[in-house]
């Protein structure tokens, strides 16, 4: 029986009209939250962003010519402003330049066209993910307005980056949360440059490659929740200590923060500012936010029993998630250099468990 692609389908019905934030996710009833509600500004807010956008502008240049040239000169400035959010309207436009996904696309020309566009080229081949990403893509961001319709432009945007990554890196294929990654990335700009930006992050064109976070075993997963386990017991002693006593590990409430980088169940105007953070100085924010979340509901936390204390891990209340109070908390946390300790002992830690799993295996065929 031949497999069907998500071509073959004819597009659902069009979702009916219905009320959208700012960002285009449908409203929730009865939703009074501070996240992206379309709200009128006053003049005086208007004009504070005009400016803010003409700062943004003058300092990446005319498709960002100039971007390269500002950050040498005054990386403090890009970093200070980075961390304040970068104005929504260029968000896409400077994700691309500091992952460094504008410049694979350049050294690349043509060649995600040809994926999609060409017969007999590779994503035309069966992809051993290609049911696994159809089956998915209805579950990502179902109530966005872009990926709503069942086999419409959005999801099937969606379905032709994740095909062409799946067959473009076969070690990694497809695996489910990199589906939000690439939805929230198709938001912001076109499937070229979405593709590229998948591509920059999973094989590490600025930062380290995070394609371990979806490999087979999640082996990158498993040395994050080692690394954020030790740093909840050493900076938040007293809530590591209770978690022990009602054995709670991160694997039960963090494996999404770092697999879909926040994007997942965190609300969007938060993911957002945590993407802009993360896309320039790496993977350690992703850490400090959930320390900060941690630090935040430590008084409420430190005395629920274990089924309490998971679903408070996996609710956490509003005001929480408020990007202003929550990132200046997860800015003050220290973490690179005992990130980097913690690699180091993770990796002797895992080495003497391979060496003792080839011990036995040994034993067993002597």
């Amino acid at each position: 029986m031949e497999k069907k692609r998500i071509d073959d389908y004819e597009p659902g019905p069009v979702p009916p009209p219905a009320p959208l934030d700012r960002f285009g996710f449908v409203k929730p009833e009865l939703n009074n939250s501070p996240d992206g509600l379309a709200k009128g500004r006053s003049a005086n807010e208007y004009e504070r962003e005009e400016r803010r956008i003409r700062k943004w502008r003058k300092m990446i240049g005319v498709g960002g010519s100039d971007w390269k040239h500002y950050v040498k000169r005054k990386p403090h400035v890009v970093k200070r402003r980075i961390r304040k959010g970068i104005p929504d309207c260029l968000r896409g436009l400077v994700w691309q330049l500091i992952s460094g996904s504008r410049d694979l696309l350049l050294m690349n020309p043509g060649v995600y066209e040809d994926f999609v566009f060409m017969q007999q080229l590779v994503i035309y081949e069966t992809s051993a993910s290609e049911l696994d990403i159809i089956r998915d893509i209805s579950r990502t961001f179902p109530s966005h307005v872009f990926f709503q319709q069942r086999h419409g432009p959005g999801q099937r945007s969606l379905y032709n980056v994740l095909k062409a990554y799946s067959v473009f890196d076969r070690d990694v294929g497809y695996v489910q949360g990199m589906g939000f990654l690439a939805a929230l990335l198709l938001l912001y700009m076109s499937e070229e440059d979405a593709f590229w930006l998948l591509v920059a992050l999973l094989k590490g064109a600025v930062h380290a490659p995070m394609e371990g976070l979806y490999q087979v075993g999640l082996p990158l997963v498993q040395q994050y929740l080692f690394q954020f386990d030790q740093l909840v017991r050493e900076y938040l002693p007293k809530l590591g200590e209770h978690f022990t006593q009602e054995m709670i590990n991160p694997s039960m409430y963090a494996s999404q923060w770092f697999i879909t980088v926040f994007s997942y169940s965190f609300p969007f105007h938060l993911a957002l500012r945590i993407w802009d953070v993360f896309l320039y100085e790496g993977v350690k924010i992703v850490f400090k936010v959930g320390l900060a979340l941690l630090k935040y509901c430590h008084d409420d936390m430190i005395n629920l029993p274990f089924e309490k204390l998971i679903h408070a891990l996996r609710n956490f209340p509003e005001d929480a998630m408020d990007p202003n109070t929550l990132l200046p908390m997860a800015y003050s946390i220290k973490v690179s250099k005992r990130l980097e300790g913690l690699n180091q002992e993770y990796e002797k830690k895992n080495g003497k468990q391979v060496q003792l799993a080839n011990f036995h295996e040994k034993q067993k065929q002597s």
